[in-house]
């Protein structure tokens, strides 16, 4: 105890272009000029150039016209960089507000500063793909997805996280996927999609197949569901014998997806008790917001650059927080951040699970112990990355400032067109959660 109390102490504490005539070609002369230099047209051209220069300082002429020179070139910047960027569809003054929120006024990096937490590995390892791997992906994934037999999937996965999910298990190409949670059936599709052959068990309180009597739903074939009558819940699961049915003996060759709003750190247990590796959350909470407890939520500690947060009232971060506040329906401001005692942890110092039908409050010492237990087992530790800046999907939801630099960022329209992003109703990009792939393995000694 006397060591964790002392980590706490210091925790705080050019080429020259060619002449051309009028018919598009180069004149001999100045062919003749690129090979063997015509001193003599040199140095009139140098000397009408001396004496115009001489005639501007004495008559006072040339400072203006240096200024205004000036003036026009960084005008015509400007109009050069203005195709750039794309409007957004709001009020005139929401449209400049936001403008100012996507980076324009230096606030997003100066939130950033203030903390977007992030979870250390045991040994710094990171994912294998690069973002070159994720634009490919984005560029296979767009019409697959367009092809989703569930359109509106409110309550459900957007376009990011299905991207994600898609994407990480193309990429392990496991032989058995698991889900806990399935609502209407559409992760279940994603995962197929990925991986056509692939075995899924899926648990879930409600049978994707009861939505079918209400609208679209899906139901896979090659999956074996524990749901409705015959649900049993993740962490009372026999999963040796679910190995045994589906013959694998490798549990590294396992991905173990998480949509059940449960608390992540017993999700986490429960699954190193089983002894999976490749572990996906998908509400993965920020500090201040959500229905359960989630490793973003513990990451946040002090002891990490720009971690931890501040109740006082009057603090550079509740400034920004409240101004925030007015444009991400996501963002949190120092009243809802912070419980009793100016506990910020969790969610107003709470560790909340079930569906927000547990609220248990706890200490920050606890909450600094969460963290110490996480990094532990972490080998591997990658959240996702929204797919592209809210100036291009218009999304309105998470702060952005909140959230990794997006796969395709602000400004590059062209690329978000060429990958067909365009082509997609804006809805399907306002439920990013900061998704995040994990890899374990039990403490070492």
């Amino acid at each position: 105890m006397a060591t964790t109390k002392n980590m706490l102490e210091r925790a705080l504490s050019t080429r020259r272009p060619a002449q051309f005539t009028d018919d598009g070609g180069t004149t001999a002369d100045d062919e003749a000029n690129e090979e063997t230099g015509d001193e003599s047209k040199t140095r009139k051209h140098i000397s009408i150039a001396v004496r115009v220069t001489n005639y501007l300082t004495r008559t006072g002429y040339l400072c203006p016209i240096l200024f205004f020179g000036l003036v026009i070139i960084i005008i015509s910047s400007l109009v050069f960089r203005s195709r750039d960027l794309v409007c957004i569809s709001a009020s005139s003054s929401d449209h400049i507000s936001r403008l100012r929120f996507f980076g324009f006024d230096g606030l997003e990096s100066d939130f950033g500063s203030l903390g977007v937490p992030w979870c250390r590995s045991k040994h710094g390892k990171t994912v294998e793909w690069t973002s070159k791997d994720l634009l490919k992906g984005l560029e296979e994934f767009v019409p697959i997805y367009e092809t989703r037999p569930i359109k509106n999937n409110m309550y459900g996965m957007g376009f990011d996280h299905s991207f994600g999910l898609w994407f990480i298990a193309r990429w392990l190409k496991p032989d058995l996927m698991i889900e806990s949670g399935a609502f209407k059936g559409h992760s279940t599709w994603v995962l197929r999609q990925a991986m056509p052959n692939t075995p899924i068990v899926s648990l879930s309180p409600r049978h994707p197949e009861k939505y079918l009597k209400k609208g679209p739903a899906y139901v896979d074939g090659n999956c074996t569901y524990f749901a409705g009558k015959d649900f049993v819940d993740f962490g009372s699961m026999n999963w040796g014998r679910v190995m045994k049915k589906h013959g694998i003996n490798d549990l590294s060759r396992v991905l173990v997806f998480f949509d059940d709003h449960q608390n992540e750190l017993k999700r986490l247990k429960q699954a190193l008790k089983a002894g999976f590796k490749h572990l996906i959350f998908e509400d993965n909470y920020d500090t201040g917001t959500g229905d359960h407890y989630s490793f973003r939520q513990i990451c946040d500690q002090f002891y990490i650059r720009g971690g931890g947060h501040s109740c006082f009232r009057d603090s550079d971060e509740a400034r920004i927080r409240y101004r925030r506040k007015k444009f991400w329906e996501k963002a949190v401001d120092i009243e809802e951040l912070c419980g009793p005692g100016e506990a910020w942890w969790g969610v107003r110092g709470q560790m909340r699970d079930d569906f927000n039908h547990s609220n248990k409050a706890i200490s920050y010492l606890d909450h600094f112990q969460n963290s110490r237990f996480l990094e532990s087992v972490l080998d591997v530790y990658w959240e996702l990355p929204p797919v592209a800046g809210p100036s291009l999907t218009h999304q309105t939801r998470y702060d952005p400032a909140r959230a990794p630099s997006p796969v395709v960022e602000d400004g590059r329209y062209g690329l978000f067109r060429r990958l067909g992003l365009s082509t997609l109703d804006t809805s399907v990009f306002n439920g990013y959660t900061q998704m995040v792939y994990l890899q374990v393995s039990e403490p070492e000694s």
